[in-house]
């Protein structure tokens, strides 16, 4: 199984939009696929859920053995409860064999600042040992139950305890940003923040009572797979290929200029990339967005309702478009289908390789 994390502390970048569209189409490729929704607002939950007629929240546990969701799935650890963590049940889309959801729950931001006071004092106090790496376990035993190949997990926007450790113990990365100043602020944040929290995951997984913890630090150093640029429009000049318009096409340019000096240096120096082959090998070399994904418009809503990425929408069955509007929402479908099909493609290909 290979984790995943999609972040940025940015907000508004469509991280949850990005994580659920991605695990559709590499389940579409035949992979095992479970999103992991780490983020308390439990939006990506919530897209599992348009299709559920329901009242009440039915990923509640109904004991602790058996957890349902992912506060539920750590209890064990940040409670120090007299079991151990095991699998979730895991719920499988109805729409798309091989995806399925480890639900979220609200309540597991209470666990923040327990988790921070581990990071810090884990390391003398053996009776927190066990904190630091109840989440990759938790995915981890879920993962190897259901035979997942991909664990994608959706992460809030902070900096926090939580998504430093969903972070620190993922085997790679994937940023969503958008055509924007704040995201071009957010890469220079981030290649601030990555090295320290590089750093602090080395002290961690060599910690010797860490080591020796019932749920021990994963020792490793996520990798970059690449950023993902979404929500903008494109325009087709001369029968020339659709590109962002020239308004955003200066994001584009700034974001490239962060990302090729800033960020890759940082990331580099805390060796966090792949070797050079291994990204042109999956064409996906670190010069270029992993994706760049247009506006989803007013599709996005429909998609929604139907628990449908957009991409799988079938505008004769699931819609009431009619004429040359369904035309041109039907390429916009097909573009952004070959969208993620590729970088699906990329995502695969870089993750072989480890």
């Amino acid at each position: 199984m290979k984790q995943i994390a999609i972040f940025n502390h940015k907000g508004g970048v469509s991280k949850t939009t990005m994580t659920f569209h991605l695990a559709w189409m590499l389940a579409t490729l035949g992979k095992r696929v479970m999103v992991v929704d780490c983020d308390p607002q439990c939006n990506l939950t919530g897209v599992f859920l348009a299709n559920m007629e329901t009242d009440e929240y039915p990923f509640e546990s109904e004991t602790p053995q058996k957890p349902k969701n992912i506060r539920d799935a750590v209890r064990p650890a940040f409670e120090s409860r007299p079991y151990t963590i095991t699998a979730t049940e895991l719920y499988e889309s109805n729409l798309r064999s091989g995806l399925f959801l480890l639900p979220g729950h609200v309540g597991l931001s209470e666990y923040e600042s327990q988790l921070a006071v581990a990071h810090e004092l884990s390391n003398t106090l053996s009776a927190l040992q066990n904190i630091p790496g109840a989440l990759h376990h938790a995915i981890e035993r879920s993962a190897a139950a259901h035979n997942i190949d991909y664990a994608l997990v959706d992460m809030s926007p902070s900096l926090g305890a939580i998504n430093q450790n969903l972070f620190m113990t993922s085997d790679c990365f994937i940023l969503p940003i958008a055509p924007d100043l704040f995201s071009s602020m957010a890469l220079r944040s981030l290649a601030r923040t990555l090295p320290k929290w590089a750093e602090w995951g080395r002290k961690a997984s060599a910690n010797a009572i860490l080591k020796e913890a019932d749920y021990p630090f994963r020792p490793i150093t996520p990798a970059y797979l690449g950023a993902t640029v979404s929500n903008f429009r494109k325009r087709a000049r001369g029968g020339e290929k659709a590109k962002p318009t020239q308004a955003f096409q200066k994001w584009f340019d700034r974001l490239a200029e962060v990302r090729d000096t800033e960020l890759l240096y940082a990331l580099e120096s805390s060796r966090m990339l792949l070797p050079p082959m291994t990204y042109a090998n999956a064409h996906a070399e670190t010069n270029q967005f992993l994706m760049e994904i247009g506006s989803l418009d007013g599709l996005i809503a429909t998609a929604q309702e139907l628990a449908k990425p957009v991409f799988a929408i079938d505008l004769a069955k699931d819609t009431n478009f009619r004429g040359t509007v369904r035309e041109s929402y039907q390429a916009k479908i097909d573009n952004i289908r070959d969208g993620f099909k590729a970088g699906a493609e990329k995502v695969v290909a870089l993750t072989d390789q480890f």
